[in-house]
């Protein structure tokens, strides 16, 4: 036969690839042209400052609600919000990329986080430590950090809630990532499993699978799971929990993937940074709260009052020791909506007359997906 013929009276495989062909070239000028407009931007606003300074988040959530609404397959929602975040980073990384800290080591979901928020084209910069993030942040060594804030099985991260209460850094923005974890390892089979290794995040994550298939393998909590799967490359008899990005970094196999005990298991990061943003149409605010204290029956819902008042939905409220002294506790409150929406604006106004502490950690864009 001639030329490859696609089934019917439709156009033949060459004609297609030639299209295809046309398509990317158009593709590729739309990119360089976004580039340029990009480059225009910078310029208007100083042309000398770093990206920190024109880096957008409530813009950029704007852009991929956009390109949520508009999309009509055949690619999913994810993959065409993904391909957008990626040039929308290579086009704010022109002269220089901005500078991310996470907690490390490669490889964590927490890196992973990164990427989906910032895309690619960004410095990232591993942590030991949350604490060290919020530092790095502070000092301006680094432009934005990323800290995991809560899970949806194994619950809230403490460390990163406390970060807060000694640190003037603002919430600029919040990642959703669907965690998949995996049973990685070296070994021939669930029988050669000795020990496993992760971070305590995952342990509980996985806990009722592992009481299953590894009742009798010593549970090792480490500082993070790319940790764990450091060791399991390294020592014979440990597995280790991670994701795929371990798997690959430290060249593990999936002994058995996607061990979490719920198939929706999701953890929520925070962005954190050093100023406040505009508001994108679509938002959340967290606060900072305490009472005057907790031996007044009543104080905790008498400070809240205003939400309802005002009409402002509440969606998450979690307590955490002051260190200020003993039983008394400060609460962390996330309620819908920016700081400088009209109704939210008045019932916060109330809350700082009502509160002891009162502070606004950040108002920022939902997550996209």
């Amino acid at each position: 036969m001639g030329k490859e013929q696609a089934s019917g009276a439709g156009p033949n495989l060459d004609e297609l690839r030639q299209r295809i062909d046309d398509v990317d070239s158009k593709i590729h000028e739309l990119i360089s042209e976004r580039a340029r407009h990009a480059q225009a931007v910078a310029i208007a606003k100083g042309g000398s400052v770093g990206p920190v300074e024109y880096y957008r988040p409530e813009r950029e959530a704007q852009v991929l609600r956009k390109v949520v609404a508009r999309n009509k397959g055949p690619l999913t929602d994810e993959e065409m919000t993904r391909l957008f975040r990626e040039i929308m980073s290579a086009c704010l990384a022109q002269e220089e990329p901005l500078k991310v800290a996470y907690l490390g080591p490669e490889g964590t979901f927490t890196q992973s986080a990164v990427y989906k928020h910032f895309g690619h084209s960004v410095n990232a910069l591993s942590m030991p430590t949350i604490n060290e993030i919020f530092h790095e942040v502070e000092s301006g060594v680094a432009d934005f950090g990323v800290v995991p804030i809560e899970n949806s099985t194994a619950g809230f991260v403490s460390h990163t809630l406390d970060s807060f209460l000694m640190s003037p850094l603002k919430i600029c923005g919040e990642v959703e990532l669907r965690i998949r974890q995996h049973l990685l390892g070296s070994m021939e089979g669930l029988d050669k499993v000795l020990r496993v290794c992760a971070h305590p995040q995952s342990l509980a994550q996985c806990r009722a699978w592992l009481k299953e298939y590894l009742p009798d393998a010593e549970q090792i909590e480490v500082a993070s799971n790319a940790e764990g799967a450091r060791r399991a490359r390294d020592e014979v008899g440990t597995a280790a929990i991670a994701g795929d990005a371990a798997a690959e970094v430290y060249g593990l196999e999936k002994l058995v993937a996607d061990i979490e005990d719920r198939p929706d298991n999701t953890t929520r990061f925070l962005v954190v940074g050093r100023r406040l943003f505009p508001a994108s149409g679509e938002d959340k605010t967290t606060l900072l709260l305490s009472t005057a204290g907790t031996e007044d029956a009543g104080a905790l819902h008498r400070l809240l009052e205003p939400l309802s008042t005002h009409g402002v939905s509440m969606s998450r409220i979690e307590s955490r020791p002051s260190r200020q002294r003993k039983w008394h506790y400060v609460f962390f409150v996330d309620i819908d909506g920016h700081a400088d929406d009209e109704p939210v604006a008045a019932a916060l106004a109330e809350l700082e007359q009502r509160a002891q502490l009162f502070r606004v950690l950040g108002s920022y864009p939902k997550a996209v997906l």
